[in-house]
């Protein structure tokens, strides 16, 4: 099951402090508004995203239709066909996309530990 590229999305009290944190590390700004309480930073193919006052808790993200650079992949699976197949398996969902519809669309699934997961195809 092709995913697309992934992420882990941070739900951060104070995004300046959190940037300033991550970028000793090596990450740097490559998307985002930090005046509007988002920000994604890279350090190579590895990504962070930073949200403040967006949601509650950290989460996993996948991005179907994007490689780890943000690029558009000439082939994806499409988040609606993604859904079904998780639907199939026996997956619950605390969101879902529309299948009758196309383009952009995510889906949430929490992990055994209440983690969330998200899958956010934005073509």
């Amino acid at each position: 099951m092709d995913l697309g590229a992934f992420s882990v999305s941070l739900a951060v009290k104070d995004i300046a402090a959190s940037e300033a944190f991550y970028a000793k590390l090596g990450f740097q700004p490559a998307g985002g508004d930090a005046s509007q309480g988002w920000l994604i930073l890279r350090n190579g193919p590895r990504v962070i995203g930073l949200f403040q006052g967006m949601f509650e808790r950290n989460m996993l993200t996948f991005n179907p239709g994007w490689d780890q650079q943000g690029r558009e992949t000439d082939s994806f699976t499409d988040i609606r066909e993604l859904q079904r197949s998780l639907r199939e398996a026996g997956m619950t969902f605390e969101a879902e996309v529309d299948e009758d519809g196309s383009g952009p669309g995510h889906f949430m699934v929490l992990d055994p530990d209440g983690n969330p997961v998200l899958v956010d195809q934005h073509r």
